[in-house]
């Protein structure tokens, strides 16, 4: 479904990306862990088109959308919740999803029944339900984090990338998050996480890959990966089971 070969990635002179390939497939939770600086984000951004590869492709679908516009990428079928919570903070919770919908309502994506979605995602995101009227600046940082993750599925996407969704929130919350992902994979929802923590990622993933300073220094299937040493050791914890 999204298969990445031999990407890389600069910011001007700084190459951060040296030629990773990764695997997508459909109706799968393929994570990518590594520590600050190996190049997570960096990895979500060259194949949502934030940023444009140096070198490499990105193929969505079967489709080539290396180097394109991420607005491009998006009407391909591509979902990208970025790091950072980015919401449109003097819109209402509704209007939000409505317009993660957006490619639908002018037909670049197929338009489907858009008020079911609506419904499903408030179902999904209960949090929001309760403050659907709200504007998305009022909510807490937990509340605006189910919402970006909302909106990427309001696209009705074929892959979604999900950027460090735990990223600064309580750990009652985390919970919350890695629940969600849990019910999308179940709607067959495919899915690329990026996330610092490995253990809650791991076992939620099919897949996982470890980012080591832009390289792929290991990947397996993610039980395998859970008892692997040396992952243990790096990002597990030591091996303590959470």
């Amino acid at each position: 479904m999204l298969t990445i070969s031999n990407l890389q990635a600069a910011y001007g002179k700084v190459q951060v990306l040296h030629g990773i390939s990764l695997d997508v497939p459909k109706g799968k939770v393929v994570t990518l862990i590594g520590s600050n600086g190996a190049g997570k984000t960096t990895t979500m951004r060259a194949i949502s088109g934030m940023i444009k590869p140096k070198g490499g492709s990105v193929m969505l679908g079967g489709k080539d959308v290396t180097g394109q516009d991420s607005h491009q990428i998006a009407r391909a079928g591509l979902a990208h919740s970025p790091e950072g919570r980015r919401v449109f903070a003097t819109m209402s919770v509704t209007d939000n999803l409505l317009l993660g919908a957006f490619p639908r309502f002018t037909r670049a994506r197929p338009k489907g029944d858009i008020a079911h979605d609506l419904e499903r995602a408030l179902e999904l995101f209960p949090r929001l339900k309760e403050r659907q009227t709200q504007l998305a600046g009022t909510l807490s940082g937990g509340e605006q984090q189910m919402l970006a993750m909302a909106r990427a599925v309001m696209l009705n996407p074929d892959v979604i990338l999900l950027d460090e969704p735990s990223m600064g929130l309580a750990p009652i919350l985390v919970d919350e998050v890695f629940r969600i992902i849990l019910r999308l994979k179940q709607q067959g929802i495919t899915m690329l996480l990026v996330e610092q923590f490995a253990a809650a990622a791991l076992n939620v993933a099919d897949y996982g890959y470890v980012l080591e300073n832009g390289r792929i220094s290991v990947h397996g299937p993610a039980d395998k990966l859970q008892n692997d040493p040396a992952v243990q050791a790096a990002y597990l914890g030591g091996g303590a089971h959470h």
